[in-house]
């Protein structure tokens, strides 16, 4: 491994989770950690092309990202700025199910056991507990170092084997990564039409009529009114969440929306 590659690891395994926000999650650790692969570039032009790709948001889970990384720095250190969609696509499609993953595998699953050794030892007085936890540290550190060799081998493979055809794969990981997010909307997103109408001992309910037409109607229109808004000019990411909240609140007492 180079000393770039070595650099974007490090960087990540230290500080990954540096400079986290609501609007890019991870991404600011993300572009931070990518910085030596960045600055490989050969204009400076390529170099602010490449930065605002890495700089998109991203957030998985902080021990399995290396395998992204490393599929991330094999296609740019073939391709460039040319595979910039690609990377963007990608990232996008691969950090939804890697997160699962990774937070079953290597926080609830660790967390629960080793927490729950390491809490009866500490509370028997015994500090051996702490052991664990270091041994844990180590294996956690052996397994990034490997999901980044094989995340770079991949990566490397797709540029040999797929050559011209990664617009497919930006196609694919495009589709696999809208999906990934339209199947969180129902369980991310909380509202519902709180309108009813009443007349003598006739009740009709919106969200009743709503969910005949489509289930979880409210949480999909909720997003693709931020998608839209997002999309106008003068508007971002704060300006969106904080319209969001104000039209949240007045519609809640008006009784049209619920949670």
């Amino acid at each position: 491994m180079d000393d770039a590659k070595n650099k974007t690891f490090w960087k990540w395994y230290f500080l990954g989770g540096a400079g986290w926000n609501y609007e890019k999650m991870q991404g600011l650790g993300y572009f931070y950690s990518m910085l030596p692969m960045i600055k490989k570039q050969k204009t400076i032009e390529e170099q602010k092309k490449m930065a605002e790709t890495q700089m998109q948001f991203f957030n998985t889970n902080n021990t399995v990202a290396p395998i992204i990384m490393g599929v991330d720095n094999a296609i740019q250190e073939e391709k460039g700025v040319e595979a910039v969609d690609t990377i963007a696509a990608l990232k996008t499609g691969m950090m939804g199910p890697l997160a699962g993953i990774g937070d079953t595998l290597f926080h609830v699953i660790p967390s629960t056991l080793i927490g729950s050794i390491a809490s009866y030892m500490a509370l028997e007085g015994n500090p051996i507990g702490l052991i664990f936890w270091l041994l844990y540290g180590f294996l956690r550190l052996f397994c990034m170092r490997k999901f980044y060799a094989m995340g770079y081998k991949e990566g490397s493979k797709i540029v040999d084997e797929l050559g011209n055809r990664l617009k497919k794969i930006t196609q694919a990981a495009n589709i696999l990564g809208i999906t990934v997010i339209g199947a969180l909307i129902p369980s991310v997103v909380s509202a519902k039409f709180g309108f009813e109408f009443n007349w003598g001992e006739v009740s009709m309910s919106l969200q009743e009529i709503a969910d005949q037409i489509m289930p979880k109607l409210a949480p999909t229109l909720v997003v693709f009114l931020a998608y839209w808004l997002l999309g106008r000019k003068k508007m971002n990411s704060t300006k969106v969440t904080l319209l969001l909240v104000v039209l949240g609140i007045v519609l809640y007492n008006f009784k049209i929306l619920g949670v």
